[in-house]
C-alpha cells in the first residue's frame, strides 16, 4: 500500500499546483480555503481567500466582525450559510477553545459547517493528524484505480471508500498524501477528458485494465419523482 502512496506523493512534488494554503500550516488559514472551496473551484475561490485572510487575519478578527460585513465579503459565492457557519464556527473557537484553534480530529468534527472530509483536510495539513480524506476526487480515483463499483452515494458505498482510502493512508506522511490524491483527482483522474498516459497509477490500475474507468464511479440510480 505503501506503493501507491510513494507513487502519488513523487506526482504530486512535480506537478502540483502552487495555491497559497498549501504553503502554510496554519489551521485558521487551511480552514479557512476549505469553507471557502466547498461547492467552489479553486480559481474562483482564490480571490475569496486573500480577501477574508486580510479582512480577518486572525480567528478573533473574524469571530467578532459584523455579520453584514461578512456576507457582503462572501458575496458572490453562494450558499449564504457556509459564511454564516464560518462565523459561527470561529465564535465557537474564541469562546471554547481560548481563540486557539482546536488541534483533534473530534474537536474540529464538532465546528459548525466542518464534516468528516473538512476535519480530516484540516487535521492532516495542519497538525499531520493520520485521517484520510474522502471527496468527491479521491471517490473517483479509488474507484477507477480499484475498480469499486459500490456507489459512492449509499452508506455502505461511503464505509467502503472511507476503508479503502484509510488503508492507503501513508500515516507518517497524511498531509502530503492527502493533497497529492485529490490534486491527482482534480489534474489527472478527471470525470472526463482523463490522463491515463501521464498517470503514475496506470500500471497498476484495475479499471484501465478491465476498461472500466468511463463507468466509474457508480452512483446510486434513484427513481425519480
Amino acid at each position: 500500500m505503501l506503493q501507491f502512496s510513494t507513487l502519488i506523493t513523487n506526482w504530486y512534488r512535480l506537478n502540483a499546483r502552487d495555491l497559497p494554503w498549501r504553503s502554510t500550516d496554519n489551521p485558521y488559514f487551511i480552514w479557512l480555503s476549505e469553507i471557502i472551496l466547498q461547492q467552489t473551484r479553486v480559481e474562483q475561490g482564490l480571490s475569496y481567500y486573500h480577501k477574508f485572510i486580510e479582512h480577518y487575519p486572525t480567528v478573533d478578527q473574524l469571530a467578532n466582525a459584523p455579520q453584514d460585513e461578512v456576507l457582503n465579503l462572501w458575496q458572490g459565492l453562494g450558499y449564504y450559510s457556509r459564511a454564516r457557519n464560518l462565523q459561527f464556527a470561529a465564535q465557537t473557537i474564541v469562546a471554547n477553545f481560548e481563540s486557539v484553534f482546536p488541534a483533534n480530529y473530534e474537536d474540529i468534527l464538532s465546528l459548525k459547517g466542518v464534516g468528516e472530509y473538512t476535519a480530516a483536510a484540516i487535521g492532516s495539513f495542519a497538525y499531520d493528524l493520520p485521517h484520510a480524506v474522502v471527496d468527491g476526487n479521491v471517490y473517483r480515483l479509488l474507484s477507477r484505480y480499484l475498480n469499486i463499483t459500490e456507489a459512492i452515494d449509499t452508506t455502505a458505498g461511503k464505509k467502503v471508500f472511507k476503508k479503502v482510502a484509510t488503508e492507503l493512508l501513508d500515516e507518517l506522511n497524511p498531509a502530503e498524501h492527502n493533497q497529492a490524491i485529490m490534486e491527482m483527482g482534480a489534474l489527472v483522474c478527471t470525470p472526463k477528458n482523463l490522463k491515463c498516459e501521464i498517470c503514475p497509477l496506470r500500471s497498476s490500475c484495475l479499471g484501465l485494465e478491465m476498461r472500466m474507468i468511463d463507468e466509474l464511479p457508480k452512483k446510486s440510480k434513484k427513481i425519480k419523482i
